[in-house]
């Protein structure tokens, strides 16, 4: 009796301790949604289910300025993705170039940090319709993210380092140029700094990289997805059928004469295998699979054409860009008439470009900026454009000889990647 006693007193004593331990982590979370309501007055908060390792994760929409400047302007619905771990730990801010992606970053998970992904202004869920466009400039992007992390810096105190791929790494060099004391890290992924709209930098890449016969390969496939129009736009029909996808935008002659233009770029950006490029005697389904594996004809459809208008019209007046090469097809095409990326950009806002923007940030990453780590693929057509840090900074650029725009630190051969951990551990004690 007396055991039994005692089996019944320690399952009391037990189940108290899980309901305090429950009631107690309830709390923590309570806690931190108050703080953040505190932090960002009208928030809404959503509790979302936690990627791999962290203990409380949230989607807050923020009521952003749509000019930081004149706050009267009014607000845009602002989504952003915390993912927390310990107030004390080092902070990853993803300063994403297009929509938010819900997933753990590469940097999150190498240093054991928090995470936070910020949706860029008038992307994905964060467009307002119709889009201010005015109100669409690096300036005011990078002034959201200024104002997102000067108040989290009240909750988390340990290190922030900001990280982003692609426009997303462009972004991350913005941001530091621009409010260099927020981070005491950057990590931009395959991040291009580009000169002029239609960046020369980009054709004379795509005219060295690689081998001569791979380049000539190149150069037969293109002609022959045009020389074959008839059978490859019956292709087109067909897969945009089966997609339910459709070519009021963009005609589907010309998403055919772009994708044929657009093939080298895409080739070396994405890593294709030289062996892999059908030759000019292929099928006309084998010579649609493979354009459309590699480019993608879904880009040209009338869903992307209105998911990246935002893109094309800030590459348009502040990024830059490239143009297309006709060279190689110039005897074959017939509906698209400029070399510029203009005809993707919206037609009914006035665009001027500033060819000063961008030559401010590389000015200040390559001569200014401290305790940037740069990662690159070397077959990457993005990475004809990349900054090239003075020597003297204490920075560190590492490319990928045989690397692609997917390149990330997890890429690069065992030493290589000691010589990053090696280099990010020591900025963070610093």
């Amino acid at each position: 009796m007396k055991k039994l006693k005692h089996t019944v007193l320690l399952l009391v004593v037990s189940l108290i301790s899980c309901l305090s331990f429950a009631q107690t982590e309830t709390a923590i979370k309570t806690d931190l949604e108050n703080k953040l309501s505190q932090l960002f007055p009208g928030v809404e908060i959503t509790k979302m289910k936690d990627l791999e390792g962290f203990t409380q994760s949230y989607q807050l929409v923020l009521n952003e300025p749509l000019d930081h400047k004149n706050p009267k302007k009014g607000t845009f619905k602002h989504y952003i993705y915390l993912s927390h771990l310990d107030f004390n730990s080092p902070m990853i801010i993803e300063t994403e170039g297009y929509a938010a992606r819900y997933t753990k970053t590469e940097l999150s998970s190498l240093l054991k940090a928090n995470q936070l992904i910020v949706e860029y202004r008038f992307y994905g869920k964060s467009r307002p319709n119709p889009i201010p466009w005015e109100y669409l400039t690096n300036d005011q992007a990078v002034a959201d993210y200024h104002n997102i992390v000067t108040k989290l810096k009240q909750l988390y105190t340990g290190k922030w380092i900001s990280t982003g791929i692609s426009k997303g790494g462009e972004t991350t060099l913005i941001y530091k140029s621009k409010y260099p004391k927020d981070v005491a890290i950057a990590v931009p992924y395959v991040a291009p700094l580009i000169n002029t709209q239609e960046d020369p930098r980009i054709q004379q890449h795509l005219a060295t990289v690689g081998t001569a016969e791979c380049r000539e390969k190149i150069i037969e496939f293109q002609r022959a997805l045009l020389q074959n129009r008839t059978a490859l736009l019956n292709e087109i029909k067909a897969y945009a059928e089966l997609k339910k996808m459709t070519f009021t935008e963009v005609s589907m002659d010309e998403a055919l004469e772009y994708s044929a233009m657009e093939f080298p770029f895409s080739f070396w950006q994405w890593g294709g295998k030289c062996e892999d490029i059908p030759s000019k005697n292929a099928t006309s389904k084998e010579l649609f699979d493979y354009m459309n594996k590699i480019v993608g004809i879904s880009f040209y459809n009338d869903t992307t054409f209105h998911d990246l208008l935002p893109s094309y019209y800030q590459h348009m007046s502040e990024l830059g860009y490239y143009g297309f090469d006709f060279t190689p097809v110039k005897d074959l095409v017939t509906s698209v008439k400029s070399t510029s990326n203009s005809r993707f950009a919206p037609k009914d806002v006035q665009i001027n470009y500033n060819p000063k923007y961008i030559k401010k940030v590389r000015e200040y990453v390559e001569n200014k900026g401290s305790k940037i780590l740069y990662i690159y693929g070397g077959y990457d057509t993005w990475g004809a454009c990349s900054p090239t840090p003075n020597p003297k900074l204490d920075a560190l650029k590492m490319v990928l000889p045989s690397g692609s725009h997917a390149t990330r630190i997890k890429n690069f051969p065992e030493q290589d990647q000691q010589k990053i951990m090696k280099t990010l551990k020591n900025w963070l004690m610093q």
